[in-house]
């Protein structure tokens, strides 16, 4: 947030914002909060605060309720840690993204190593959970030189790891560089073997993949983000803020200005309220669960969609990736494997039929 942001008017807003979605959701308590997008780290402790102690008015607050605010891993972000904990910050999660500079410069990443380390140490003393990211699978990253980087990762002794392979976009910088020939992807075998080398060291350590790429030690997972894959409900305030509401989907605007206008016109920045098909919401809830370690229960997605269990899934198809070790059966419970995990994307669009 910027010097020349107008913090009263821009906290009037998110207040009112959030007014809107407690008045139609306030039956339940809140189990997590994640200020995300953008640079939420540099938004003042005071405002942070004044929202926490709103939403706990509007909803109120499970006993373990966890707080997380995303952050980019500088100094000038790293000095405001510890007045963000007093306001209530319990959880903060950092953009490392890599512990080599050459990467950094490469992945467009404004900090260096050490400035990053330094922020991650300031992170660990102010706050009692921690996570970052790293992006592997860069281009001319060797399996040695990945173990060497995630080795050092996992001696940090974080709860949490997000370990993503690097993914080649259209319309990004590597996109044009892809089709000008200057950047040479991994290659799929190559990104598997180190897929599978992450799995078995962060298993060795005590921080074992529950999701796809997020790594956490026992009862460390982000709450947040299982919500999100477990298809629960969550409000999403202020601009470019999506949101599930019983089986509605919401948008904000994303344009502060258009977002601040509709607040002004509405008393709230939705864009769009869109009622979810069951059919719809059985998809949104399989593609996002099969993403879990733990999977989906077929029984719940069909109570809450009123699909019916077999109409979710390709019964035959599990049958034949069962048999090939990449999915896991059990009553209504479906599990894509760890090896299944490496065929993420051609799995689901075999088994998911809604």
């Amino acid at each position: 947030m910027r010097d020349s942001v107008d913090v009263a008017a821009w906290q009037a807003a998110l207040l009112a914002d959030m007014a809107h979605e407690a008045a139609l959701t306030g039956e339940r308590p809140l189990s997590s909060i994640f200020f995300g997008g953008g640079t939420p780290s540099l938004m003042p402790p005071a405002l942070v605060e004044t929202l926490i102690g709103a939403a706990e008015r509007h909803w109120g607050f499970t006993p373990d309720i966890e707080i997380t605010l995303e952050a980019n891993p500088n100094s000038v972000e790293a000095a405001r840690f510890a007045d963000l904990a007093a306001a209530g910050v319990n959880r903060v999660s950092l953009g490392l993204q890599a512990l080599e500079d050459e990467a950094l410069h490469f992945l467009g990443r404004a900090h260096d190593v050490s400035e990053g380390l330094a922020a991650l140490d300031t992170a660990q003393r102010a706050f009692g959970r921690v996570s970052f990211d790293l992006i592997y699978a860069r281009p001319g990253q060797s399996e040695a030189d990945w173990e060497a980087e995630l080795a050092r990762a996992l001696s940090f002794g974080t709860g949490h790891l997000s370990l993503y392979q690097l993914t080649i976009e259209p319309g990004t910088r590597f996109a044009t560089l892809v089709a000008q020939g200057r950047l040479t992807p991994a290659d799929p075998d190559h990104g598997a073997t180190l897929y599978e080398c992450t799995q078995a060291m962060t298993v060795a350590a005590g921080i074992p993949a529950y999701e796809i790429s997020n790594h956490a030690r026992a009862g460390q997972e982000s709450r947040h983000n299982l919500t999100y894959w477990r298809y629960g409900d969550y409000a999403g305030i202020g601009p470019g803020a999506h949101g599930r509401r019983g089986g509605i989907a919401t948008l904000r605007h994303r344009k502060p200005e258009n977002w601040m206008s509709g607040i002004g016109r509405n008393g709230h920045g939705i864009q769009s309220e869109e009622p979810l098909a069951g059919e719809d919401r059985a998809r949104e809830a399989l593609l996002m669960g099969l993403r879990l370690h733990e999977g989906v229960d077929l029984s719940r997605i069909a109570g809450s969609s009123e699909i019916a269990d077999d109409a979710l899934i390709d019964h035959a198809a599990v049958e034949r990736l069962t048999a090939l070790g990449l999915i896991r059966r059990s009553g209504p419970r479906v599990q894509v494997t760890a090896a299944g995990m490496l065929l993420l994307d051609a799995i689901l669009p075999e088994i998911v039929t809604v």
